[in-house]
C-alpha cells in the first residue's frame, strides 16, 4: 500500500526523534565535527582568495554547505526507497535534543550540590559567554537560557525544515545553523566575513523561532508567556533569539536577560521573561518544555498526517 508523503514524513520524523532519544549524540566521528573541519579548510582559502569582505563570507557560505545539501539530494534518489534512510539517517544527525537535555542536567547537577566551579565549567560547553565568574544565579540563568534558545536551533528548527524539505532540508539548516556559530560573531575577525553566515541563519530560524516561541507558550504559562514575547522581545539583539527565550522565560516563570561577557566585552542585556532568578530548577522545567514540546510537535504532525492521508491526497 502507498502511503501518502505527509504518512511518511511523520513516520521518518517518529524515527529521527527515536534515534536521538536512545543513541543521543554521535560522540565519535560526528558528521558536525568533520563538517567543521571542511568550514575552517573552506574559510582559510577563501580568505587568501577573496579577502574578508561580505562577498567573499557569502561565497565560503555556499562552498561550505550546498555541495553536502546536492549530496543528500544525490543520495536519495539512488534508488526508489533511499529516501528512507537517507532521511532519517539526517534528521538523527541534525537533531540535539537528547544531547542538550545530558548538557543541561550535567550543569544542574553540580548546581543543585553546591558544587559552583563544575556547574560553572559545564554551563561553559554550551554557551559563548565567559563564566568564570559566575555566580549561582548567573551560572542558572546561562543554562537555561541555552536550553530555550537550543530548543530551536537543535530541536524544533531541524524539525520545521525536515518536514519541509525532508533530509536536504534539515541538512541545509543545520550545516547554515552550525556556520553561524562558527563565523556569526560580531568580531573584528568575522564582522564583515560571517554576515552571509548569521543573516542567512536569521532568515532561515524566522518561522521556526516563532513557532518554539508558540510552543513554549503553549506548554507552559501561555498569557505571561505572549506577553513576555510581546513586549520584549524586540528589545533584543537577535530577532529570533528575543521570541524563544522570552516566551520560554515567561512560560517558566522565571527572569533571564541581564548583563553578560561576550568576548572580553560586557554586553548589557535587556530582561526577558518575568519571576524569581533562575536555579537548577528553572534549567529542568527548561528541559521539561523542550521535551513535551518534541512530543507536541510529533503529535500534531502525526495527527495531521492521518487526516490529510484519509482525505487522499498524493501519495509518496
Amino acid at each position: 500500500m502507498l502511503l501518502s508523503l505527509p504518512i511518511v514524513l511523520a513516520l521518518k520524523m517518529a524515527a529521527g526523534l527515536l534515534a536521538d532519544r536512545l543513541f543521543g549524540e554521535v560522540h565519535r566521528f560526528h558528521p558536525l565535527v568533520g563538517f567543521g573541519h571542511w568550514a575552517r579548510a573552506v574559510e582559510a582559502a577563501v580568505r587568501r582568495r577573496l579577502g574578508e569582505h561580505r562577498l567573499a563570507g557569502l561565497v565560503a557560505w555556499a562552498i561550505a554547505v550546498l555541495p553536502w545539501v546536492a549530496l543528500a539530494l544525490w543520495a536519495r534518489g539512488l534508488h526508489p526507497l533511499a529516501h528512507w534512510p537517507v532521511d532519517i539517517a539526517l534528521l538523527y544527525f541534525a537533531l540535539g535534543g537528547q544531547s542538550l537535555v545530558e548538557h543541561a542536567e550535567a550543569i544542574a547537577t553540580p548546581l543543585d550540590a553546591g558544587d559552583l566551579d563544575e556547574a560553572r565549567r559545564r554551563v561553559g560547553w554550551i554557551v559563548s559567554r565567559d563564566t568564570r565568574a559566575l555566580d549561582a544565579a548567573g551560572v542558572a540563568r546561562a543554562g537555561t537560557e541555552s536550553v530555550l534558545e537550543n530548543g530551536n536551533d537543535a530541536v524544533f528548527g531541524a524539525l520545521f525544515w525536515f518536514l519541509l524539505g525532508g533530509g536536504a532540508g534539515v541538512l541545509l539548516f543545520r550545516l547554515a545553523n552550525t556556520l553561524d556559530a562558527m563565523w556569526g560573531y560580531r568580531t573584528p575577525r568575522y564582522l564583515h566575513f560571517g554576515w552571509a553566515a548569521a543573516r542567512l541563519d536569521d532568515l532561515l530560524n524566522a518561522v521556526p523561532a516563532r513557532l518554539t516561541a508558540l510552543t513554549y507558550a503553549v506548554l507552559g504559562d501561555t498569557r505571561r508567556a505572549l506577553t513576555c514575547w510581546r513586549t520584549q522581545a524586540p528589545a533584543w539583539d537577535s530577532p529570533n533569539a528575543g521570541p524563544v527565550i522570552a516566551a520560554g522565560a515567561g512560560a517558566i516563570g522565571v527572569a533571564l536577560g541581564g548583563a553578560a561577557v561576550y568576548h572580553g566585552q560586557l554586553e548589557q542585556r535587556p530582561p526577558l521573561g518575568e519571576g524569581p532568578p533562575p536555579d537548577a530548577r528553572a534549567i529542568r522545567a527548561a528541559i521539561t518544555l523542550v521535551r513535551r514540546g518534541m512530543l507536541l510537535w510529533l503529535t500534531t504532525a502525526a495527527t495531521l498526517a492521518i487526516g490529510i492521508h484519509l482525505a487522499g491526497l498524493p501519495h509518496a
